[in-house]
């Protein structure tokens, strides 16, 4: 989710820098295939990969790539028993790859459009297609038809192609600005989501409470107007005042949001919802039942809650955009394929075709 952190450290600043991306991942890891951290040659790092297993060495590699000007591989096993030194100090006990990518030329002019488009909340495709030692990159605007992380691989360890899909933060309303905000505010702006409060009181809604998201004051009404809440939103209803939340709750009910956490004991729900049917979109009372008490654990269980949610939205679309797809061990051997190998292609009919050349593609799932 800090791929947005790290496209705006790009468009804000042009100095040298590399991006790593996990490409494939076998075991367990901290991270999945698809995340991503840009080393700068400053020594500022944006993103994580790890929980600072791997950080040190890779920031010493990014030098070296940057001058070449040229991507390079990163592997790592993390198996004690096979080695020794990654697997005594890490012991996590899975193996990763990584592409390691000079931010210049053509790739920062991409990761640039990227940033433009989640301006707009546009999902877009990245592909790398790798022609002998180059990689030529594209970016697609329509990925409807594409895995959400897919690495294909030829025989051996050859790279054909490398699809992922970048998506902007799914953005959160959180209606009520009362002192409860603060912590869900706190807590929810560290896990990947674009945060707008919105109340209708001008006092309360305010930049200077709330820096890091936007604040639009209004009555419900007039918020629904201007939020223009689409499916893929989540709205948190938090006023703590019956009658807004219950007029919030009439005029979102019907937009099929992807999830509606309402804040209140059993028999404040009831009242809520004594003219309406709770739809399976709906948490009422919201967060994970883990007897939480008091405003920050409080937000701990809505947090825990909307990763869930995301997370679930994300593993079943990839079993979707799967179920034609081939899977082969990630790290697999066998025979290193010449040079100019063709593309794999991305659609059905030319999966095929990729599998009689041994491609591999990897969904990358939440965590």
């Amino acid at each position: 989710m800090e791929l947005d952190t790290i496209l705006s450290a790009i468009n804000e600043d042009d100095g040298p820098g590399v991006l790593a991306t996990i490409v494939k991942v076998e075991g367990h890891a901290y991270r999945k295939a698809g995340a991503s951290m840009l080393f700068k040659l400053s020594g500022e790092q944006v993103g994580t990969i790890s929980p600072g297993c791997l950080e040190q060495d890779l920031a010493e590699r990014a030098p070296a790539v940057w001058e070449s000007g040229r991507h390079a591989w990163a592997e790592y096993d993390m198996d004690p028993d096979e080695d020794v030194i990654w697997g005594d100090a890490i012991g996590c006990g899975g193996k990763i790859k990584l592409l390691l990518e000079p931010v210049a030329g053509t790739l920062r002019s991409i990761l640039l459009d990227v940033h433009r488009h989640h301006a707009q909340r546009r999902t877009v495709m990245l592909v790398r297609r790798w022609h002998g030692d180059l990689i030529e990159y594209d970016l697609s605007s329509d990925p409807s038809d594409a895995l959400p992380f897919c690495f294909e691989a030829g025989v051996g360890s050859l790279a054909v192609r490398l699809t992922q899909q970048i998506s902007p933060r799914p953005r959160l309303v959180l209606f009520g600005a009362g002192r409860d905000a603060d912590a869900i505010y706190g807590i929810l702006k560290q896990i990947g989501f674009q945060l707008v409060i919105a109340d209708w009181r001008s006092g309360l809604c305010t930049r200077e409470r709330f820096p890091e998201a936007e604040c639009i004051v209004g009555t419900p009404e007039e918020l629904a107007g201007r939020l223009k809440l689409q499916p893929d939103d989540y709205l948190i209803i938090n006023s703590h005042h019956l009658q807004q939340d219950r007029e919030m709750l009439r005029l979102t009910l019907p937009l099929q949001l992807v999830y509606i956490g309402v804040m209140g004991s059993k028999k404040r729900i009831k009242l809520l919802f004594e003219t309406f049917l709770i739809p399976s979109n709906v948490r009422a009372p919201i967060g994970l039942s883990i007897g939480a008490d008091g405003p920050y654990e409080i937000a701990a269980s809505i947090a825990a809650e909307l990763i869930a949610i995301r997370a679930g939205r994300k593993a079943r679309s990839g079993k979707e955009a799967a179920r034609d797809a081939y899977f082969s061990p990630l790290f697999g051997g066998g025979g290193r394929q010449a040079h100019g190998i063709p593309e794999a292609a991305a659609r059905a009919g030319e999966r095929a075709a990729a599998r009689r050349n041994g491609a591999a593609c990897s969904i990358n799932k939440p965590s």
